[in-house]
């Protein structure tokens, strides 16, 4: 009880302190960066959930990063003389940073993002099926965002805080701004520790928010929409000739032995993530890390790639997905999807398939809607349905950092499969096999034994490894089990690379090679990811050696359909095709044909892994033609989508997408899918089936599959 008395009385000195501090303009300022920083952690635990901050070094810079800004844009009023200036522009920055906070916070709730300039210029485009804000609804803990705006204002007005007639030194405002400054540059510099890339890269506003807070954030997307806005009023329709014509001087025709071999079939693709080609057929310990995706890669029922390489720039997944969807590279730095992907005109397979062929779509994926702002990205590209990690329970080791793990997202997918009306075309994001490739042990293999390379990284890749390929095998008997099987074709592919070439020299043994031998042109041999098109009672499969990348993969699906990619502007060539060129071409302007290589500028042998040194008029002839070449594709595709030259393009029979038809939210997209499942034309499995789910069909061994879950349509 004394204690408490003591602790009582320490808070009445500290108050009396601070209300004497109150009564000067500068302890006036420090009561107003006080609040404002209270408020936004306030919000931060709220309604951001703290924004998903799972270190303490991520915690302490989420805890600091509104002071920097905010002691900043408060000290602007300390350099104003009169005293009614001064308090008046004190609660009007008060209220105007509250009520920034506060949108933002009411936006949150409604669409799990934050709001930016695009978001503010052109809501209408972005207001879901016609909801506005103030349709959220509201709670009571939102007084304390403004309760402090309303006590200030009695405390002034009844003089209980007097008003300071003495003027702050100009010079003391300055520094204060100056110390603003410097806190948000060391929380930058903080940052970049933690989160590299992160200015370059920008995958997320939500990473952006936790590093830097939501003033530096806003002030971001203000430069990043005037420069690309810039950029696009620059942009003429004239521009898109130069783009026309390079398409249709390099456009690969059809095979006809493989044209339309899936014309009517549903479309499945996987994406692996982080997942490269050395897995397929690699044993550690005698034991295949990967049996399944080894049994589909050597079926004759599948068409499988043996020299396809990632092209991923920064945007790495995001980037992955671009040249899936749209057959384009992303950009020389950062994600498509983040910078540009807001207002981007997508001429993309969601939308094609739709438009020519009357596929339904949806992604699924177990992480943020926000990440790599797919929820603004899906929509222009014409995904009819995006269920993220909001539609599933991703509590507690039911998901790794990145999402919720492979095994439960195929099978609490399920109920919304089955629900597509078919034919579909349907994108799985797995996420499992993800650095640091972490699996709790409950969830690995007791019988699969990985490598003791010296490398944590390497061994525990093999473990994730094998988990996604044991996941990948549940979900094909449940294909094979619920009748979707037969008339599906399933589209396998690696996003980008999981091992960093920091572990070249312990991967090197397990992959039969010398690592003192190792050179630049077998870490580009490293940048292979499979691709596997599997299809039952596909004809002339096997494993091909064509060389090819992800940007050829839109062609190549889109011709075993039987559509023709002639009048859409895509930069690949159907991977099937006799007459397409052998250069796969690098973000970062190498190349590889089955010849040569160029890697920073050196050109290797590629079938004696040696540099040429010194190379004969023939081959430099050839050289300076392939760079040219790999040039001319990366500018063309830059030109395309930096200055947005597809809103001048109107292909036959294409119309534009209108992301304003699309709701994401999940109460909207459960309902839609419903609706379309009772029509009595309804082609879903969920109606093939009797109306009867075909969750039932699904077997999993996840170690939490026994948990609560949202495999379920209420």
């Amino acid at each position: 009880m004394e204690w408490l008395k003591k602790q009582l009385k320490r808070l009445k000195k500290g108050l009396i302190w601070a209300g004497k501090k109150s009564q000067t303009r500068l302890g006036f300022y420090g009561w107003m960066v006080f609040l404002l920083w209270a408020k936004t952690l306030f919000a931060y635990g709220t309604d951001f959930r703290w924004l998903h901050a799972s270190t303490p070094f991520q915690f302490f810079l989420v805890i600091i990063n509104p002071l920097g800004f905010t002691m900043l844009v408060m000290a602007l009023p300390l350099l104003l003389k009169k005293k009614p200036l001064f308090y008046g522009g004190m609660l009007s920055l008060n209220a105007l940073l509250t009520t920034f906070l506060y949108l933002n916070v009411v936006y949150f709730r409604e669409f799990t993002d934050f709001m930016s300039v695009n978001t503010i210029l052109t809501y209408s485009s972005v207001n879901q099926g016609g909801k506005a804000a103030g349709a959220v609804s509201f709670s009571y803990l939102d007084v304390f965002f403004w309760i402090d705006l309303l006590v200030l204002l009695y405390l002034l007005f009844r003089k209980k805080i007097r008003a300071d007639n003495r003027i702050v030194k100009r010079s003391r405002g300055a520094l204060l701004m100056t110390f603003g400054l410097f806190i948000m540059m060391v929380n930058l510099t903080l940052a970049d520790i933690d989160r590299p890339q992160l200015l370059t890269r920008q995958f997320d506003r939500e990473y952006l928010v936790k590093y830097l807070g939501l003033g530096p954030f806003m002030g971001l997307d203000a430069y990043n929409t005037f420069t690309t806005s810039q950029v696009r009023k620059s942009a003429k329709p004239t521009e898109l000739k130069t783009v026309k014509e390079y398409v249709d001087s390099h456009y690969a025709d059809m095979n006809a032995t493989y044209a339309g071999q899936a014309k009517g079939k549903n479309v499945i693709v996987i994406h692996l993530e982080s997942f490269q080609q050395f897995s397929i057929d690699r044993k550690v310990n005698g034991q295949e890390v990967t049996p399944f995706l080894n049994s589909l890669y050597h079926s004759s029922d599948s068409l499988s790639f043996a020299n396809f390489f990632h092209e991923v720039g920064q945007g790495k997944t995001s980037d992955a997905e671009n040249m899936l969807e749209t057959s384009t590279f992303g950009l020389p730095q950062g994600s498509l999807f983040a910078k540009l992907g807001n207002d981007q005109t997508f001429q993309a397979m969601p939308a094609i398939l739709n438009q020519r062929a009357g596929y339904s779509s949806a992604v699924f994926h177990g992480n943020n809607g926000s990440f790599w702002n797919r929820t603004r990205v899906y929509k222009n590209m014409g995904y009819q349905n995006w269920i993220s990690g909001e539609y599933f329970n991703t509590t507690g080791k039911r998901s790794t950092a990145w999402g919720l793990k492979d095994k439960l997202l195929f099978k609490d997918s399920v109920p919304y499969l089955e629900q597509l009306q078919q034919p579909f075309y349907a994108k799985y994001l797995t996420v499992t096999n993800h650095t640091p490739f972490e699996l709790d042990k409950e969830d690995q293999d007791p019988n699969f034994q990985t490598s003791n390379s010296g490398s944590k990284y390497i061994d525990n890749y093999f473990i994730t490894n094998h988990y996604l390929d044991q996941s990948i095998r549940e979900f094909f008997d449940y294909l094979k089990k619920s009748g979707l099987y037969n008339n599906t074709m399933v589209v396998l592919y690696g996003d980008h690379y999981g091992i960093n070439n920091t572990e070249n020299q312990e991967l090197a043994p397990l992959l039969g090679k010398d690592p003192s031998q190792w050179t630049d042109l077998d870490t580009e041999n490293l940048q292979r990811t499979p691709l596997i098109i599997h299809m039952p009672g596909l004809k002339g499969g096997g494993v091909k050696t064509t060389y090819g990348g992800e940007i050829d993969v839109a062609p190549t699906i889109e011709h075993l359909l039987g559509i023709s990619t002639k009048r859409y502007i895509q930069l690949g060539q159907d991977l099937l095709s006799t007459n397409r060129s052998q250069l796969v071409v690098m973000r970062n302007k190498d190349w590889i044909t089955p010849e040569y290589a160029s890697i920073s500028g050196t050109i290797w042998d590629c079938r004696t892994n040696t540099i040429v040194s010194s190379p004969t008029v023939e081959q430099q002839k050839l050289f300076k033609k392939l760079q040219a070449d790999a040039n001319e594709k990366l500018a063309v595709s830059d030109s395309l989508n930096q200055k947005n030259l597809l809103r001048f393009y109107h292909p036959l029979d294409f119309k534009n997408v209108d992301a304003a038809n699309f709701d994401y939210s999940k109460s909207s997209t459960i309902q839609r899918l419903k609706k379309a499942s009772q029509q009595s034309n309804s082609t879903s499995l969920y109606s093939k089936n009797g109306d009867k789910t075909t969750l039932g069909d699904y077997q999993t061994d996840a170690a939490e599959s026994n948990q609560s879950d949202s495999a379920q349509i209420e």
